[in-house]
């Protein structure tokens, strides 16, 4: 069985993604948590495999546009506080991913896995894979908390 659709294994491709794929994930758990964040496992693991990526995706989507995002955890450094916030919201820490459209929301982990978009407002994309897929095809992220 395929682990991603065509299109979103295309748009991981083109970003330097391949099967088996490893980056030292160490260094951005180290200095995050200096900072004041709270690490997990998933999260972790999910930047061995997919962190440093940068997935260029536009224009129409399923039921949103489809907006570019960069898994780099550091561009929220010093927002330990609303990850925090919303953690305490879901009983699960949150940990930064990154970015979605080019800064205007974060991306977090939890504990069991689910992939966050992080603002003032707080929205689920599902877990691992499934979120990558509904971040690449454009499928809205489910609010969880306004």
């Amino acid at each position: 069985m395929k682990r991603f659709s065509d299109e979103a294994e295309y748009a991981l491709r083109t970003a330097g993604w391949q099967p088996g794929r490893q980056v030292d994930a160490e260094q951005w758990r180290r200095s995050l948590e200096r900072s004041g964040f709270h690490s997990n496992g998933a999260a972790e693991r999910f930047l061995s495999e997919f962190g440093g990526l940068n997935v260029n995706v536009s224009g129409p989507g399923i039921s949103v546009a489809r907006t570019p995002f960069e898994f780099d955890p550091m561009v929220a450094d010093g927002e330990d506080d609303r990850f925090s916030d919303w953690g305490d919201e879901i009983g699960e820490t949150i940990f930064p991913l990154g970015e979605l459209d080019h800064g205007r929301f974060f991306l977090g982990m939890s504990e069991s896995g689910r992939v966050y978009l992080v603002s003032d407002w707080l929205a689920s994309f599902g877990t691992g894979d499934e979120a990558l897929e509904r971040l690449i095809r454009g499928i809205a992220a489910d609010v969880i908390q306004e």
